[in-house]
């Protein structure tokens, strides 16, 4: 049914004037569950079901979408599409050009091994609450919550060139939070990460391993510690990140700046633009000579949120090397905006949240490469740092250069040993300085591929998943401070 509705689609299209037309049909399913101080909060599901047609027609773009998939529905939205492009040519300043790709039949489903659709709401929900109750047995924690999010996204691919691509896929993600208010002080501690904790391209079998229950207590604990922790000093300091704080240094300020329509002033909504205009693309040192970066959509890179078979323009998941040896050396491009920077094909990073959303570049696993240390001998190896762990917060400036985060929780690093707990730690910089003050980065043995599920951007806003691969990493001379004190 599927193909049927997608043929109408480009059969009106061309037959309307479109000299390109793709068709994606979407029927993605939702179920997302909170709970908080022991009682359900959120309990949804949903599935949507729809089409979006994009078109060029007179060298411009036009896009139409609806979810009534009659025969008269569908060819009345593609008929809207050409009526779009048509309008827009009236003052277009160009015509769109696409950077050849080949026509693709194909069918591709991640691997997962257990179905979270098909585990019962009420086994989901008894977990969180068991998480949530070892958290609220810890003396001083004012709040205690937990989440679980997962998404079925089942969309077929459809253009004039003749590429049909139906794509399956699945991702679960999971997490808790402890909050203890005591004061006028609020300190957070979470687990496996902030902000919705693990998520990835996977089934049921990441929300067991990550044992929920097995870590609430410790994550409780350590919250409830912080309010007698040591302030975090201010000054310059040689600091260490943890995997998941680097995950999200890496997601603000490489992967936003290197997303090829901002940096061409076609996009600004949210994250502004980007200081990585085109002239200091294979000129610029971006980092340390063991900074390697890559935008890694292939499934053999992980099961990451940016994983894919071929991207929302049918092009094949690709390895883009972005920061080579600390050389910046490469962009996240379109169809359309390959041929800017001199390059013949895409990145292969376009992709949309729904059948009703337009395809946009979006980030795919934009991940550090490992290095070489061993955890154990990089905290042996520093004499004086702070090891920070776990995003609280962050700002950076609308072209991705300027920048201020916080985490969760400290540790003191003196004479070689880890010691006592620091709070409120936070530390700011400049994109490029930092990134050239990296001089260690933890061996394959801790890399982990973090899920980040709520990367916002656009107008209408789309939420997309996107992932990012990292080992704990040593920065120098780097300005830290107090973030959320008294």
């Amino acid at each position: 049914m599927m193909q049927e509705i997608a043929a109408w689609a480009l059969e009106t299209a061309k037959r309307r004037g479109a000299s390109y037309a793709d068709a994606r049909v979407m029927d993605i399913r939702h179920r997302d569950i909170s709970t908080k101080n022991g009682e359900v909060g959120t309990l949804s599901e949903s599935e949507s079901l729809g089409i979006g047609v994009r078109v060029i027609a007179n060298g411009s773009w036009g896009f139409a979408s609806t979810d009534r998939l009659t025969r008269e529905g569908v060819q009345a939205c593609a008929a809207e599409a050409v009526a779009i492009a048509k309008a827009s040519a009236l003052a277009k300043i160009e015509d769109v050009a696409l950077a050849p790709e080949g026509a693709y039949v194909d069918v591709w489903q991640n691997p997962f091994l257990k179905d979270p659709f098909r585990i019962p709401v009420e086994r989901q929900i008894d977990l969180l609450l068991a998480a949530d109750k070892e958290m609220r047995r810890v003396k001083g924690i004012t709040v205690a919550e937990g989440s679980m999010a997962f998404r079925r996204i089942d969309q077929l691919f459809v253009s004039s060139i003749g590429s049909l691509i139906h794509q399956t896929k699945v991702q679960s993600g999971a997490g808790i939070v402890a909050l203890s208010f005591f004061g006028n002080e609020l300190q957070k501690r979470s687990y496996p990460n902030s902000f919705g904790g693990q998520h990835m391209l996977r089934g049921y079998e990441l929300i067991e391993e990550i044992d929920l229950v097995g870590n609430a207590q410790r994550v409780a604990e350590e919250c409830v510690a912080l309010h007698s922790a040591a302030q975090c000093p201010q000054g310059q300091s040689t600091i260490i990140l943890d995997s998941s704080q680097l995950g999200l240094q890496i997601h603000e300020s490489i992967g936003h700046p290197i997303e090829l329509d901002r940096v061409l002033g076609m996009e600004a909504n949210f994250a502004g633009m980007s200081f990585l205009t085109t002239e200091k693309l294979r000129k610029l040192k971006y980092g340390s000579d063991i900074v390697n970066v890559v935008a890694d959509a292939r499934l053999e890179h992980g099961p990451g949120l940016g994983t894919f078979a071929y991207d929302d323009e049918g092009v094949p998941a690709q390895c883009i090397p972005v920061i080579s040896s600390g050389l910046f050396t490469g962009y996240l491009s379109s169809r359309e905006t390959a041929p800017a920077i001199g390059e013949k094909r895409s990145g292969g990073t376009v992709r949309c949240e729904s059948w009703n959303r337009l395809p946009m570049i979006r980030m795919t696993n934009i991940s550090i490469n490992p290095g070489t240390w061993k955890y154990e001998d990089l905290i042996s190896d520093t004499d004086d740092a702070i090891f920070m762990e776990t995003n609280r917060s962050w700002s950076i400036d609308d072209r991705r250069y300027h920048f201020q985060f916080s985490t969760e929780i400290g540790w003191e690093i003196k004479g070689g040993k880890k010691g006592r707990m620091i709070k409120n730690p936070s530390y700011s910089g400049i994109t490029t300085e930092f990134w050239n003050s990296c001089d260690a980065i933890c061996s394959r043995d801790y890399w982990t591929l973090w899920g980040t599920p709520n990367c916002g951007k656009g107008q209408p806003m789309q939420t997309m998943g996107t992932g990012h691969g990292a080992s704990p990493a040593r920065f120098r001379n780097v300005k830290v401070g107090v973030a959320f004190s008294k």
